[in-house]
C-alpha cells in the first residue's frame, strides 16, 4: 500500500503538465480553446488527493492476485497470470481513479474554475453517478493498457536479470517500465481520447452516455486517424517518463520497506 501509493503521488505530480497538454488536445474545443498553456496545473488538487488511494489499490490488487495465481502455475503460463493481476488491479483502482479523473480533466480544460467548484458544480447537476462518468472508457482503456505494459515490463526485468545474472536493480527495473510504458501508451492512445470526449461531454450529450464505439467512430469521422491519435507524443513522453518514476519508485519503495 505504501510503496504504490508514494509512486503514484510521485508520478503524478511531477508528469501534471504534460497530462494537461494531452488532454487539452484531445479536447472537443481543441488546444487553444482549452486553455493553451495557460492555467497547466489547473485540477491538481484532484491529483494530489486520488492519487495515493487510486496507485495504492492497483498495487495491492496486482501483487496480491499475482501470488494466488503462482502458486502451481508453469512458466508458460507466467505472462497471462501478469495479465489476469494487472487487470483486476485496474478494475478496482478505477473506483478511486475516475471520479479524480473527471474533476481534474474538468479542471484542465476550465483553468478559470477551481476544483472544488467543478467538482460541487458536477454534484449538483449530475450526482455521484456523474462523478463516475466514463468509468466504463476508462476501464476499457486501461485494460488494454495494462495487458501490454505489465506483461512486457515483468518480461524485460526476467531477461535483464537472467543476462546479468541477479535480480534488476530499481534504476533498472524503472527503464523497463519505461519502455513498457511508452509502447502500451501508444497502442491505446484512440481510447484514451474517446475517454476524454466522454468525461469532457457536455450532460445529454451523445458521448455522455458513456459508448466507447460510438465516440471513436464520432472521432474517426470528423477528425479521422489524426483525431484518433491527438496528444500520441506528449501521452508517450508523460507514461514513458511515468513509467520510470511509478516502476522504478515502487521498487525502490518496495525494498526499503521490505
Amino acid at each position: 500500500l505504501k510503496a504504490g501509493g508514494v509512486a503514484g503521488v510521485c508520478v503524478d505530480l511531477i508528469l501534471f503538465p504534460l497530462d494537461t497538454v494531452k488532454t487539452r488536445l484531445q479536447s472537443p474545443q481543441g488546444f487553444r480553446k482549452a486553455g493553451g498553456f495557460h492555467g497547466i496545473y489547473a485540477g491538481v488538487p484532484s491529483t494530489a488527493i486520488g492519487s495515493f488511494p487510486n496507485a495504492a489499490a492497483f498495487f495491492i490488487t496486482y501483487e496480491n492476485v499475482k501470488s494466488m495465481l503462482h502458486h502451481g502455475s508453469t512458466s508458460y503460463l507466467t505472462p497471462a497470470t501478469h495479465m489476469v493481476a494487472a487487470c483486476l488491479g485496474e478494475v478496482v483502482a478505477c473506483l478511486v481513479r475516475v471520479p479524480s479523473e473527471v474533476v481534474k480533466q474538468r479542471a484542465q480544460v476550465s483553468p478559470s474554475s477551481s476544483t472544488l467548484r467543478i467538482l460541487s458544480h458536477t454534484l449538483y447537476h449530475e450526482g455521484i453517478q456523474g462523478l463516475y462518468r466514463g468509468y466504463k472508457s476508462t476501464v476499457l482503456r486501461e485494460i488494454p493498457f495494462s495487458l501490454v505494459q505489465f506483461p512486457l515490463w515483468e518480461s524485460l526485468k526476467d531477461l535483464w536479470s537472467w543476462k546479468q545474472g541477479h535480480v534488476v536493480d530499481s534504476w533498472q527495473s524503472a527503464v523497463c517500465g519505461a519502455f513498457a510504458g511508452g509502447f502500451a501508451a501508444a497502442v491505446t492512445t484512440p481510447l484514451d481520447v474517446a475517454k476524454t470526449r466522454i468525461m469532457l461531454a457536455k450532460a445529454g450529450s451523445s458521448n455522455a452516455s458513456g459508448n466507447v464505439l460510438a465516440a471513436l467512430s464520432g472521432i474517426w469521422r470528423t477528425q479521422g486517424l489524426s483525431g484518433l491519435f491527438a496528444g500520441v507524443v506528449p501521452r508517450m513522453a508523460a507514461i514513458s517518463l511515468g513509467g520510470f518514476i511509478f516502476l522504478g519508485t515502487y521498487e525502490k519503495t518496495r525494498q526499503l520497506l521490505l
